[in-house]
Order: C-alpha cells, then sequence, then structure tokens
C-alpha cells in the first residue's frame, strides 16, 4: 500500500472515501481458479452483492467470471454490465414467484430453495432449466448471522425432504440442470466443507440431467496478521480428486461452480476516514471519526475485525485508541487498538473494506454515503460519485403543513 498516495486520494476526493485495486481482486481470481485448474470445467460465479458498483461487474467479466445474483435487481445490474445471462445465477430467498417468473424471462439460471416455489414454477415453466439449492445441515460460517447451512437455517430445502424433491419434480416434468448449496460465510474447516460436499455429491447422483453443481462459497480471508483463513489450495487439491471422481462415475463431465464474494473483493478495499476529534475519558482515549455504522457496519453487525492504520502517522509512537463513529448509537469499530499516535485532521485506514461495506451502508442520521475509486493499472478513477442533499431528498415528495 502506498500511503502518500492513499492521502493524496482524500484530498483529490474528500473524506470518507472506499478505494478498490483491481490488481488484488485479479490476483484473488487467479488464486481460487488455480487452485482448481485440475477440473475441465470450472465457472467462477462473483457473489454481486458483496460489491455491486457496474465497473466492479464490468471487471469480473473480463477476468471471464460469472455472477451469483440474489435479488432481481442484482440481476439487472449483471445485464447492464454486459454479463451473458447465462453465466448469471440467481438464487433468492423468501420471494414471490412473480419475481422468479420475471428473471427467468431474462435467461438466466434459476436456483429455487423452497419446495413450494420448486413445485409451483414447475408447474408452468416445465421447459426452463432449474438449480436446487440444498440444506446439508452442516454448520460452517464465523458467526451465527452468516452461518446459513445448518438445520434451523430459512436457506435451503432440508436434505431430508430429498424425496420431496423427487416427488416435485417427477410430478411438474421439470428439468434440473444443477444442484447447489451454500454453508456460510468465514470457512475454516476444509474438512466439514468436504463433508457437505459429499452430501451433495449423494443428491446429484439422484438427477441425471444436472450439468453443475455448485458448493457456494464462503472462503475465509486473513483480516491480520497471523490471521487464520481458507486454505484454498488444499481445499482445491482436496476437492478436485473428488469432484473429477464424481464425474467419472456419473459419466460426464459436468461444471464446478463457486460463488465468492468476500474471498474475490474483500483485501481489495480500503475505508479512508478523517479523525474528527480525539477525546480522553477517565478510562479511554476515543479516536473519533467522519463515518460511522451507516458506511461501515460490519463491526457492529458481525463483531467483524478492521484492521486499522494512522497513513497520516505510520512511525509515530504506538498508542492505543478506540475507533469510534459520529452515529448517534454506540459504532465502535475497534476497541483498545493500538494505532500510531493520532492527532485530529489525520487519515485512518480501514484495511478488508472491498466486502459487505458500502454495499450495506445507510443514509442512517441522514448521511451521505461516501464515493468509490477504482485503481486500475496505476490510475484512479471515480466510480460513484459522494452523495449531496438533493440526493437525501430525490424520492421525497413534500405534501402539506
Amino acid at each position: 500500500m502506498n500511503r502518500e498516495y492513499f492521502l493524496q486520494l482524500t484530498e483529490k476526493y474528500s473524506c470518507p472515501l472506499y478505494v478498490y485495486d483491481t490488481s488484488k481482486i485479479a490476483a484473488q481470481y487467479k488464486k481460487i481458479t488455480n487452485a482448481f485448474s485440475s477440473v475441465k470445467n470450472v465457472q467462477i460465479n462473483y457473489a454481486v452483492k458483496a460489491l455491486s458498483n457496474i465497473n466492479i461487474l464490468r471487471f469480473f467479466k473480463s477476468l471471464g467470471a460469472g455472477l451469483d445474483t440474489v435479488s432481481i435487481q442484482e440481476v439487472r445490474l449483471g445485464l447492464a454490465s454486459g454479463m451473458d445471462p447465462h453465466k448469471i445465477i440467481y438464487t433468492p430467498n423468501g420471494v414471490s414467484i412473480e419475481e422468479i417468473e420475471s428473471v427467468a424471462k431474462k435467461g438466466v439460471q434459476i436456483n429455487i430453495d423452497n419446495l413450494s416455489i420448486l413445485e409451483l414454477f414447475g408447474q408452468n415453466n416445465q421447459d426452463i432449466p432449474v438449480c436446487i439449492r440444498i440444506n446439508p445441515h452442516i454448520l460452517t460460517g464465523g458467526n451465527s448471522k452468516i452461518s446459513v447451512g445448518h438445520i434451523d437455517s430459512k436457506f435451503g430445502i432440508s436434505i431430508h425432504q430429498l424425496p420431496h424433491i423427487k416427488r416435485v419434480v417427477k410430478n411438474t416434468g421439470m428439468h434440473v440442470n444443477g444442484i447447489h448449496m451454500h454453508t456460510g460465510s468465514d470457512i475454516l474447516d476444509i474438512d466439514t466443507f468436504l463433508r457437505a460436499t459429499e452430501i451433495l455429491f449423494d443428491v446429484a447422483k439422484q438427477f441425471d440431467t444436472i450439468d453443475f453443481i455448485d458448493f457456494g462459497s464462503g472462503f475465509k480471508v486473513p483480516y491480520k496478521e497471523g490471521d487464520i483463513y481458507t486454505d484454498i489450495d488444499q481445499l482445491g487439491l482436496q476437492l478436485s480428486k473428488r469432484f473429477n471422481n464424481f464425474c467419472k462415475n456419473f459419466g460426464k463431465d459436468i461444471t464446478l461452480m463457486f460463488e465468492p464474494g468476500k474471498f474475490l473483493v474483500s483485501e481489495a478495499g480500503y475505508f479512508l476516514a478523517k479523525v474528527n476529534v480525539v477525546k480522553q475519558t477517565t478510562s479511554t482515549v476515543f479516536a473519533g471519526i467522519d463515518s460511522g455504522f451507516n458506511h461501515l457496519i460490519r463491526p457492529m453487525m458481525y463483531d467483524a475485525y478492521h484492521f486499522i492504520e494512522n497513513i497520516s502517522n505510520p512511525t509515530g509512537k504506538n498508542r492505543y485508541y478506540s475507533v469510534v463513529g459520529y452515529i448517534c448509537e454506540t459504532d465502535t469499530f475497534g476497541s483498545n487498538r493500538k494505532i500510531s499516535e493520532i492527532s485530529e485532521g489525520d487519515i485512518l485506514c480501514f484495511y478488508n473494506a472491498g466486502a459487505y461495506c458500502y454495499s450495506m451502508a445507510s443514509n442512517y442520521n441522514s448521511r451521505y454515503r461516501p464515493a468509490e475509486v477504482l485503481l486500475h493499472e496505476g490510475k484512479d478513477f471515480l466510480i460513484r460519485k459522494r452523495e449531496t442533499f438533493e440526493d437525501i431528498m430525490k424520492n421525497q415528495e413534500v405534501i402539506f403543513f
């Protein structure tokens, strides 16, 4: 990271500011594709929900990736980016049949995770191929809010309901072309994940029409020095062997799919914020910045860790600070963190800010959402303007009083 350059970016585009580096995105994409290079057909679908700026989607298109979407709006973004609809998979949860059928008309891959919706869709759309999302009842994920494969999860059709799935498929005559799972985010235990893949293989054997198996994602990235993370090379080695054996026994080469989001963009993103105030109380020194959980909610929502560096004074004496925001509730980004001495006006850099940061931002407290900048081949590009008061008022209708 070039600290001087990042300080120049804050002068050029102001604070707070999101910055994304395409070279890191490309490196992560190459890492996962290399890990599964022994598989004949591999498709990486970037999870749009992680970071949905259209320029990011266009960059993934240039790399050869597809897209994983969860809403009709994300599908429309993907199509607007120029992505081939056949390289977009749509995996909603709890949406109406009308939305699903509307998306189906756009030619994207439909993925259904509900028995009643599966039957309803199959009755009227037998000619449209469907992927089925299975809940393997395997618990993975770094936080209960992002563990989605357990028995009480709202996501997926229970593995124990496989006979019901087969009954629906038979009765409707629908064409099942894929099997899918997603166990959760921040996978630490490869063996647990591999147990879930074996369950998925057993399900896939029941459908001789499938063209792909989508293993979801949730691969963990490091958030600080010495942090644990998913060993993608080891996973690739072990899962590739299992997948190739499945294809051999199945009688045809199908496609192995993944849908990483955080793995691809988290480390590519930085969030820059200015220190408004340094406040000492009887027990704590607070560094209050010009932002809050309206811009970076992950620490409050998921207890997520973001490394924080004072790039204005990187070689200063280390002191302990609690870095907080300006929102009217507690919005602590980090408690009792060792950071080089902070003064009012300094710029703090939050690492791992590429995934689920801007995409989860809001206008809470009527604050504006920040600008986004893309670093590509040595140049910086503004890819989203900072909001203004006019943006806050845009869809409000003044009536009377």
